[in-house]
């Protein structure tokens, strides 16, 4: 996909650890009401896109890998976390999780 020049300054006014843990909480919403996990894979790998994008922008290849990895270890790891506490209280954390990484590498990156 190419992202018009639009498209991308309108992305860099969202805090990518926002859209990260929005891509958290909204891909796990969007699977849960609409009873299609696939649709909700969807919304977290855009948000997952859109925010590897900008980590890489903001803070350079590596950082992006590794945050992007984070973003994916937070998603595995919120299943096993949701017999335990609950489905939306992991997701709440494991969204947390990956945007405070996220505002910390950025931030110190800026």
């Amino acid at each position: 996909m190419t992202w018009t020049k639009a498209e991308v300054t309108a992305m860099a006014k969202v805090p990518a650890a926002a859209v990260a843990a929005g891509g958290l909480v909204g891909g796990y919403a969007v699977a849960r009401w609409t009873r299609k996990r696939p649709l909700g894979g969807v919304a977290l790998a855009a948000a997952g896109g859109v925010a590897a994008y900008e980590w890489n922008r903001q803070a350079g290849p590596r950082a992006a890998a590794a945050l992007t990895t984070a973003y994916v270890a937070a998603f595995a790891g919120s299943h096993p976390l949701a017999k335990k506490i609950g489905a939306w209280p992991a997701v709440f954390t494991a969204a947390g999780t990956v945007a405070a990484a996220s505002w910390a590498v950025t931030r110190r990156a800026s």
